[in-house]
């Protein structure tokens, strides 16, 4: 073969090369994104206390709850002002896959499990030091405006915990 083709032959490699990548790349952001509209907890959701129901109590201040797509799953921000004013920050980034994932800011829960329901439900298990200390059922409204969470959590030396938290999705 002469150098010239050659030098041809391996330009076009490389475009073919170069298109492939561009497609794969494309079709996996598609993918991310697709899968990223079906899921109706992605945003930022505030708690409405007047709505919601705490055992044993006081409900917080407040609490604002972000959910963003990300590479490993979904990203959630939880940021309470707590009734006495502390401030807390929890975070995770999970998949709808039954497998442990760390969680920062709660000292009393390390590792929370996610499982997709359906569309508009999904449950969280709650664990520290390998054990199960509290589970959660998040439902979306069919007008994917309004997120309640009913939760459940047994701390040792603590009372039950029998929370519904309802929360308003907030307009971008």
């Amino acid at each position: 073969m002469h150098s010239r083709s050659k030098r041809l032959l391996f330009r076009l490699m490389g475009i073919a090369f170069l298109i492939c990548a561009v497609e794969s790349i494309t079709a996996s952001q598609s993918l991310e994104s697709a899968n990223s509209a079906k899921d109706l907890v992605l945003g930022t959701w505030t708690l409405n206390v007047a709505k919601s129901t705490y055992r044993p109590g006081p409900p917080p201040k407040s609490q604002v709850r972000t959910y963003e797509p990300h590479a490993d799953g979904i990203h959630a921000v939880i940021k309470t002002v707590e009734a006495d004013g502390r401030s807390t920050t929890i975070e995770y980034t999970a998949k709808y896959d039954g497998v442990d994932y760390p969680i920062t800011g709660n000292p009393d829960w390390d590792v929370i499990t996610l499982k997709r329901v359906n569309a508009y439900a999904a449950e969280a298990a709650l664990s520290h030091g390998g054990s199960e200390i509290g589970h959660a059922r998040r439902v979306i409204s069919q007008d994917g405006k309004t997120m309640t969470i009913t939760f459940h959590a047994q701390v040792e030396g603590r009372p039950v915990v029998d929370n519904v938290y309802v929360f308003d999705k907030q307009e971008k």
